[in-house]
Formats: C-alpha cells, structure tokens, sequence
C-alpha cells in the first residue's frame, strides 16, 4: 500500500451496469436446474451477494452445482448485458480527479471481463477484483479489502460505491464508507438505513453531484494531505503525502437530493 493515495472502489453488478435482474432470473433457472426453488423476489434481494452466500442464504443450506448452473445460465443472458447511462463517464470523472479507480465486484473473472468489455473504459479503470481472487464474496468485506489494497490506497482516504445493502456492509466491515445508488433495485431507505453516507438516484446523478458528495469531501481531504504535482495541462496528475488524515469531519447519511 501506498501512503497518502486517495481511491474509490465500485461495484459493477446493478451499480455500474444493468444485471441485478438478469441474476436473478440466471439463479431461478439454476435453482430449476437442480431441483430447488425459490421466489424471483426473494432472489433479488440478494443479488449483490457472491453465490457462496447468496445460495444457503437464500435456501438455508448449499447446493451441489447450483453455482455451475448459475454460471451457465448467466452465460446466456451477457447480450442483454447494458451498462447504466454515464456509467463510463463517472469512472472517468473519477480517474481525470486523480483518484484511483478499482473495480471490487463478486463476478467470477469471466463476467467482470464481460462487463468490462461493456463499460468500455479500462482508460479510467486502474485495478479490479473479483470473485475468484477471494475467498469470501460479499458481504464478507474481503473483495473491498483487497481492492484496497490491490489498488494501493491509503485506508483513511477510501471510499466504496455500490448498489446494494450487502455493499454498504462489506464496506462498513472493511472501515469505510460507502455512497449508493439505487439503480440496483434497493430503495434510498433500505440503503440509508444500512449506513450509506450519501444515496444517488444512479451514477449519472451521482456524477452530476460529486463534488458536493462524500466523494467531494474524499477529494478535499486528499488535497489538504498531500502536495500536488501537475501533469503540464493544468490538472492534477498525482498527489502524494505521508500523512493519514485526522481532521475530516465525519461523514454522515444524507439524501443525494431533496
């Protein structure tokens, strides 16, 4: 880990692209597939989960080749794989600020891949984590934890950003923050309710208001720690500082918008 760098860790399933639902119907015919079954409903409510957690969770025990079946399934849905709008401008607005990007999703490596190939903008994209480089998914804090790390972040200038309750706390487990969306199918409530500091209509919104979001405060309180070294074009290339932050005032929960 590097000293004194600032990042944000995104999630991608329902956060940055439009699948929690294509999960949810991959898992149904899955859980078909071997004999279970289970409401769509209570299905996507935690979707966001790896399917480590999400299937004795959901059914109170695990199940041989439910996994596999998932995979499958998945598999035949990706063309119907969309990114959210401004999905790619927001991890851009996030690299040109200097801050390091980290894709933390519970994806296996195959459909991060795929949802890579989506965004179309590895430009902006410094690291990513998956599911398989972990040995708990979400909401263990292990994928935030080793994006962190992974992305060389300083631990007291961190953020997560993420669509569903299991997000927020994997994040608070990991000893940061996280702002949410809502784009993934969980309301402002539950969301706010579970610990989000701050909660966005989508990134797009989220965007159009970061630099009055904690993402802002996360900027503000980088610049105050660390000297600043410019790229020639005016902007800000790197900030590098020794220091961890004492003097940030806590953030709080608070509505993206009235």
């Amino acid at each position: 880990m590097t000293s004194g760098r600032a990042g944000v860790l995104v999630d991608c399933d329902g956060t940055l692209l439009d699948t929690n639902y294509l999960h949810a119907l991959a898992w149904s015919r899955a859980f078909r597939d071997v004999g279970e079954w289970a409401p769509m409903n209570a299905i996507h409510r935690l979707v966001g989960m790896g399917g480590d957690q999400l299937v004795p969770k959901l059914l109170g025990h695990d199940v041989e080749g439910a996994h596999d079946a998932h995979d499958r399934r998945y598999r035949d849905l990706r063309d119907d794989m969309l990114a959210f709008r401004g999905a790619g401008a927001f991890l851009r607005r996030l690299h040109d600020a200097g801050l390091v990007v980290v894709l933390a999703s519970s994806a296996n490596e195959n459909d991060l891949g795929a949802m890579r190939e989506v965004l179309d903008a590895d430009d902006a994209i410094d690291e990513a984590v998956h599911a398989d480089e972990v040995a708990q998914s979400k909401p263990d804090p292990e994928i935030f934890l080793t994006a962190r790390d992974k992305g060389g972040i300083d631990p007291a200038l961190v953020l997560a950003v993420g669509d569903s309750v299991w997000d927020v706390e994997a994040a608070q487990d990991a000893g940061m923050g996280c702002v949410a969306v809502e784009s993934g199918g969980f309301s402002r409530h539950e969301l706010s309710e579970a610990g989000a500091l701050a909660v966005y209509r989508d990134v797009a919104e989220l965007t159009d208001q970061v630099l009055t979001s904690p993402i802002g405060t996360l900027l503000g309180a980088w610049s105050r720690s660390s000297p600043t070294e410019a790229d020639g074009s005016g902007s800000v290339a790197r900030r590098r500082g020794s220091g961890v932050v004492s003097s940030v005032e806590p953030l709080r929960p608070r509505s993206g918008r009235p």
